[in-house]
C-alpha cells in the first residue's frame, strides 16, 4: 500500500490580517482630518504672513507629530504616555497595593478580590439540565459573565483529517458568536501547572485493600509519591460575556433564565469542536480557580478538601488575595510573583494546527502558566463593511507602490479578495488577541521566567511584550472571569480605533 505525498500533506491556516486604519499611513483617521485642518488653516494665514502661518501651523505640528510615531504594534506616543501617567497616578494615591481580610480597612473584613474584579459580584442559576452555573455579574458594565470548563481531546495519534475537522467546526463555532445576541466577548483560558498529586493520591490509596501485601502496598505508595514529580494538570476555561438585549437593565432572574437556555446550544457546539466534556462552572467553583490563581500554594488544599467533601464552599467575596503589591515590572499576589505578556503580532503567513503547542505546554520552574485567547465576535452587517474597507485599501497599497513592497502588498490583495469571498459566504469575522501569565515563587524568580517566555515564543514566530505599568490589569485579564480589555479603556473603543 503506497501513500502520496499529497495525502501525507499537513493542513494549514492562516489568513488572520491587522484591520488597516484609514488616515494617510500612520496618522489614522483623526490625525489625517486633523492634518488637512492644519493645512488649511496654515494657508489662509499664509495670506496674511510668513510669520503668522508659522504660528499657527506650530502647535499643530506639536499635536500631530506623535500620531505619527508608532511602535511595532501600533500604539503612538500618546498611548505610551497615557500608560506611563496612569501608572504615575495610581501610584502616587497608593491604588498599586492592596490589603484585605479582618485586619485591612476593607468593609466587610473578606478577601474581596482587587482591581477590576473589585465590582464584580457572583450569582448562580440553574441549566435545563439543572445543574448550577455561576453568572459574574460586572456592576460598572452591567455585563453577566458565564464561565466553561472542558477537556479538550488532544492532538496526540489523531488524523490530520480530523484535526482539520476540528478546526474548521471551532472556526464555525467562533463565527456563531457575531449572531449570539448581546455577546460582547468571549476568551478562551489554557491553565498549566505542576500536578500536586491529591487527586491521584485520593483515588490510590483509598483503594488499597488492607489485606494487601506489603510489597504490592510500598509500589503504590511509591507511584503516588513520586508520579507527580513528571505530571501536569492542564485546564481549559471558556468564557462568554453578555449585556442586556438593547442596552437596558434587566432584572438578574430573568438574565439568568435567558443565559441558562443559552447553554445547551453553545455546549454542544463545543464537544463537535473538539472540546470533549464540557460543563459550565458553578459559583463555588470559579471562586475556587480565581482563590487558585491569586495564592498558588492552596492549590493542592483545595482540591484535597474537594476529593474529600465533595465540595469547599469557598465564596466569591472570599476568592481573593491577602496583599497585593504592583510594580513595573511583575505583581506579588500572597504565594507567587506574576509577569504577563500582551500580543503585538500574529504569525505571518500560514501556521499548522501546533502553532502554539510549546505555549501551551507546561514549563519547567513556573508555578501556574495562563494563556488567555480573548476574541471581540463583530456583527455581520460590521463585518462586510471591514472586508469592503480591507479590499480598498490593500488595492491602492498595491497600485501605489513597487519593488518588494509590491509584491507584499499583492500578497495583501489576494489576503484581502479570500477574506471577503468567506465573509460573503457565511463566514464571521473575529479580532482576537493573546494574554500570557507566568506565576512564579518569588521576585528573583522573574528574570528566570523572562527567559522561559522567550524560549516559548521562539517556535511560535508570536510576538508580544510585556505588559509593563500594567501588570495587575493583564493578571485579571487573564483569568477566567470575564474582563474584556476593550471595555476598561477610558477612551471609548471606536474613537481609540480612529486614532
Amino acid at each position: 500500500m503506497s501513500t502520496t505525498a499529497e495525502s501525507m500533506k499537513t493542513p494549514t491556516y492562516g489568513n488572520w490580517r491587522r484591520p488597516r486604519k484609514a488616515g494617510l499611513g500612520s496618522l489614522g483617521l483623526v490625525g489625517t482630518v486633523g492634518l488637512f485642518g492644519a493645512l488649511v488653516l496654515v494657508l489662509i494665514s499664509s495670506m496674511v504672513s510668513l510669520n503668522a502661518a508659522l504660528v499657527v501651523g506650530l502647535p499643530f505640528a506639536v499635536m500631530l507629530g506623535p500620531l505619527a510615531i508608532r511602535t511595532a504594534d501600533g500604539r503612538n506616543v500618546y498611548d505610551m504616555a497615557a500608560v506611563r501617567i496612569g501608572w504615575l497616578r495610581r501610584k502616587s494615591k497608593g491604588q498599586h497595593l492592596y490589603a484585605s481580610g479582618p485586619l485591612s480597612t476593607r468593609p466587610g473584613g473578606r478577601f474581596r478580590p482587587p482591581g477590576l474584579l473589585s465590582r464584580v459580584t457572583m450569582m448562580e442559576g440553574r441549566d435545563p439540565y439543572d445543574r448550577p452555573f455561576g453568572v459574574l455579574y460586572h456592576r460598572n458594565r452591567n455585563q453577566y459573565t458565564i464561565v466553561l470548563s472542558c477537556e479538550p481531546d488532544g492532538g496526540s495519534l489523531v488524523d490530520p483529517d480530523q484535526v482539520d475537522t476540528w478546526v474548521a467546526l471551532w472556526g464555525e463555532w467562533l463565527s456563531r458568536l457575531s449572531h449570539e445576541p448581546g455577546l460582547r466577548g468571549a476568551s478562551v483560558v489554557i491553565e498549566t501547572a505542576p500536578d500536586p498529586g491529591t487527586r491521584l493520591a485520593t483515588e490510590v490509596l483509598a483503594r488499597i485493600s488492607p489485606d494487601a501485601p506489603p510489597a504490592a502496598r510500598a509500589v503504590m505508595e511509591e507511584v503516588v509519591l513520586t508520579y507527580p514529580d513528571a505530571s501536569s494538570e492542564m485546564n481549559t476555561f471558556l468564557t462568554l460575556t453578555y449585556s442586556a438585549p438593547g442596552g437596558a437593565r434587566r432584572d438578574h432572574d430573568t438574565m439568568l433564565a435567558d443565559l441558562a437556555l443559552r447553554l445547551p446550544g453553545v455546549l454542544g457546539g463545543l464537544v463537535a469542536a473538539g472540546g470533549g466534556s464540557a460543563e459550565p462552572l458553578s459559583a463555588e467553583r470559579i471562586a475556587e480557580v480565581v482563590r487558585v490563581a491569586y495564592d498558588p500554594d492552596v492549590a493542592a488544599e483545595v482540591l484535597d478538601v474537594r476529593a474529600q467533601h465533595g465540595g469547599t464552599g469557598l465564596e466569591w467575596a472570599d476568592a481573593g488575595p491577602a496583599a497585593t503589591v504592583e510594580t513595573v515590572t511583575h505583581y506579588q499576589h500572597d504565594s507567587g510573583v506574576s509577569r504577563s505578556w500582551l500580543l503585538t503580532l500574529a504569525p505571518r503567513g500560514t501556521v499548522r494546527s501546533g502553532v502554539l503547542r510549546s505555549l501551551l505546554d507546561p514549563a519547567l520552574g513556573i508555578r501556574r502558566k495562563r494563556v488567555a485567547l480573548v476574541y471581540r465576535p463583530i456583527d455581520p452587517a460590521t463585518s462586510a463593511k471591514i472586508v469592503e474597507s480591507d479590499r480598498r485599501s490593500a488595492q491602492f497599497m498595491a497600485n501605489s507602490t513597487r519593488g518588494l513592497v509590491r509584491a507584499r502588498a499583492i500578497s495583501e490583495i489576494e489576503a484581502a479578495e479570500q477574506t471577503a469571498a468567506e465573509e460573503a459566504s457565511g463566514a464571521g469575522l473575529v479580532e482576537f488577541s493573546m494574554l500570557v501569565t507566568l506565576t512564579v515563587d518569588s521576585v528573583a524568580d522573574v528574570r528566570d521566567a523572562d527567559v522561559t517566555m522567550r524560549n516559548l515564543l521562539g517556535a511560535t514566530r508570536i510576538a508580544m511584550r510585556p505588559a509593563d505599568r500594567m501588570q495587575a490589569a493583564a493578571f485579571s485579564c487573564a483569568l477566567p472571569v470575564g474582563i474584556l480589555p476593550w471595555e476598561q479603556t477610558m477612551v471609548p473603543h471606536e474613537l481609540k480605533e480612529a486614532l
